[in-house]
C-alpha cells in the first residue's frame, strides 16, 4: 500500500516543476466558522489545481519507450490539464478523453497545453471505457486520473507542505471524487502525524465514495457545479487507503458549495471551482463537528466557467439579501412608476430590473403590477424600502 516513502520520492521529482502553495491562517472565516481555519492554495498551481502533482509524479516516471509512445487519459478537466502540461513540458504526445459535458475552458486550456482533445460520452465512465480503447488502439500509456499509486504518491505531496507549514494542525478537511488526493494526503499525514483527524467531503449529489466506505445507498445525481469530484466510479486503490486512513466521509449540498465560493471569493479575494469549495462548505454545514479545532482546507482548484460564477454570485447575492425581487402594486396612472422608484431611491436602494405587468394580473383592470429586481444592503434594508413603499400608498412585498 502506499506509503511515506512514495510520496517523499514525489517531493523530489517534483522539485523546481510546481509550487509549493501557501497555506495560511484565515482569520475572518475562522471567526465565522467557529474553528481555526487553514487554506492550501492550490489553485495558484500552473494550471489552477493539484491535478498537476499526480501528472508530473507519474509521467517523469515513465520509461523512454512509454515517452515515445505517448499517453492518454480521461478527465473532465483539471487532470487533463495536468497531463496535457506536463507531458508537453516533458515532450511527450498527450491525447485527452473528455466527456461532452466538460465547460469550455477547461477543453480550450487543455487544448492549448498542446494535447489532443477527444469529446466522447455523458459520463467520466464512458470516457473512460473510450480511452481504454484508444490506448489499446494506438499503443498509448493510460494514466488514470486517480487510481494510479504514482498519482496519489504525487497528490500526497500536498499533505506534507501543509504539516511542513503549520506542524499543528489536528484536522484536514479533503474533498472527494475519484480519492486520489485524500489518499495521497491520509497516508502522507498519518504517516508524520497519527492522530490527525483526515474527513473526506462529496457533494450528495454524487456519493459513490460515501456509498462504498459506509455501506449507504444514497442515490446520485446527474449534474453538480463541483464537476470535479463528479465521479459515479469510486477507485479500487483509493477506496481500500480511504477505509483504512480516513476518519470520516460527509457529504454537502449545493447550495453549501455555492455560499463557499462566494465566501473564498469575498472574503480571501481568491476563485475556487465547486469542488475546491468543498472543504469550506463542510465547515459551514457542520459548524459543530469542528468547533475550535485547526483545520487545514485545500483549496484544490479554480478553474470555473465565467457564466457558472456569474449565477453563483448572484445568488449568493439573493441569499444574503442583496439583491431581493419585490413586487408592487399601484394605479395605472401617469406617474405611478416616477413615484414608485423616487420611493425606492429615497429610501437608498438601487433599481436592477423593472418588469411593468398589465394582462398577467388578478388586479383590476385600472391597477398595474410593477415588480423590481433591488441592491440593497440586506435583510433589513429590504424590510426598510417595502415600509417606504407602504408609507407612499403602495401595496409592496417580497417575491421569493
Amino acid at each position: 500500500m502506499l506509503n511515506l516513502t512514495d510520496i517523499e520520492q514525489a517531493v523530489q521529482r517534483l522539485h523546481g516543476h510546481l509550487l509549493n502553495t501557501p497555506c495560511v491562517a484565515s482569520q475572518t472565516l475562522s471567526q465565522l466558522t467557529g474553528a481555526q481555519i487553514y487554506l492550501k492554495f492550490e489553485n495558484l498551481q500552473y494550471t489552477a489545481s493539484f491535478k498537476e502533482r499526480g501528472a508530473c509524479n507519474k509521467l517523469s516516471q515513465l520509461t523512454e519507450a512509454e515517452r515515445r509512445r505517448g499517453v492518454i487519459a480521461m478527465s473532465a478537466g483539471n487532470h487533463a490539464q495536468g497531463v496535457a502540461y506536463h507531458a508537453q513540458r516533458l515532450g511527450i504526445r498527450a491525447v485527452i478523453v473528455m466527456p461532452r459535458f466538460t465547460p469550455g475552458v477547461k477543453i480550450e486550456r487543455t487544448r492549448g497545453f498542446g494535447a489532443e482533445v477527444v469529446l466522447h460520452g455523458d459520463t467520466l465512465d464512458e470516457s473512460h471505457a473510450h480511452a481504454l480503447q484508444l490506448a489499446e488502439r494506438e499503443g498509448l500509456v493510460f494514466v488514470h486520473p486517480y487510481d494510479d499509486e504514482a498519482i496519489e504518491a504525487g497528490q500526497g505531496t500536498v499533505g506534507l507542505e501543509m504539516l511542513q507549514a503549520v506542524p499543528e494542525l489536528d484536522t484536514l478537511v479533503i474533498a472527494v471524487g475519484g480519492g486520489g488526493l485524500i489518499a495521497g494526503v491520509a497516508t502522507a499525514a498519518k504517516a508524520l502525524k497519527p492522530g490527525i483527524e483526515i474527513i473526506g467531503v462529496q457533494t450528495s449529489r454524487f456519493p459513490a465514495m460515501v456509498n462504498a466506505i459506509k455501506g449507504t445507498h444514497y442515490p446520485q445525481g446527474t449534474s453538480t457545479i463541483a464537476d470535479g469530484i463528479a465521479v459515479g466510479t469510486p477507485g479500487v486503490i483509493t477506496q481500500a487507503i480511504i477505509a483504512q486512513r480516513v476518519d470520516d466521509l460527509l457529504l454537502v449540498d449545493e447550495g453549501d458549495i455555492e455560499q463557499a465560493i462566494v465566501m473564498l471569493l469575498e472574503i480571501e479575494k481568491t476563485l475556487v471551482e465547486g469542488a475546491g469549495a468543498a472543504g469550506l462548505a463542510a465547515l459551514l454545514k457542520y459548524p459543530a463537528r469542528f468547533a475550535g479545532k485547526k483545520v487545514g482546507l485545500v483549496l484544490s482548484g479554480g478553474n470555473i466557467e465565467p457564466l457558472l460564477l456569474a449565477a453563483i454570485i448572484a445568488r449568493g447575492m439573493v441569499r444574503a439579501g442583496r439583491l431581493a425581487r419585490i413586487k408592487v402594486s399601484a394605479r395605472d396612472v401617469p406617474g405611478s412608476l416616477a413615484k414608485i422608484t423616487a420611493t425606492v431611491a429615497d429610501a437608498g436602494a438601487n433599481i436592477d430590473e423593472v418588469h411593468h405587468q398589465r394582462a398577467f394580473t388578478m388586479l383590476s383592470a385600472q391597477n398595474v403590477e410593477i415588480e423590481l429586481v433591488i441592491q440593497t444592503r440586506g435583510r433589513s434594508h429590504i424590510e426598510q424600502v417595502l415600509q417606504a413603499l407602504r408609507a407612499a400608498g403602495f401595496e409592496a412585498s417580497e417575491q421569493h
